[in-house]
């Protein structure tokens, strides 16, 4: 047990620091091209640093847990943008994914 908690910790550590290197050469670039002349406005928007957050949980930590939390926020934040890109459908289906992965997270929880 004790070796596992340990790896977890490692694996978390590694995560946050990648994710932080992410961030610095982020606002670097940004300092010296400035994404918004280039049309990118969006690579620099606060909401956008949880999804990048949760990318780099989901593919260095073993425990994805973290990274899906992380994600799923992400997407309740940008509800708007979702339901704009995907159209009309979306406002019926997102509700409806987020009810069946929480029942699902809900049942694997309880059993």
């Amino acid at each position: 047990m004790s070796a596992a908690k340990a790896n977890n910790n490692r694996d978390t550590y590694k995560a946050a620091a990648v994710t932080l290197i992410l961030f610095g050469v982020l606002y670097l670039v940004d300092k010296l091209v400035h994404f918004s002349s280039l049309g990118l406005p969006w690579v620099m928007r606060k909401d956008n640093f949880l999804l990048y957050t949760a990318i780099v949980f989901l593919l260095f930590k073993r425990d994805k847990s973290v990274g899906l939390v992380l994600a799923a926020l992400w997407l309740i934040l940008n509800f708007g943008l979702i339901t704009a890109l995907v159209g009309t459908m979306s406002a019926y289906i997102l509700p409806l994914a987020l009810l069946v992965v929480g029942i699902i997270l809900y049942w694997l929880a309880t059993r």
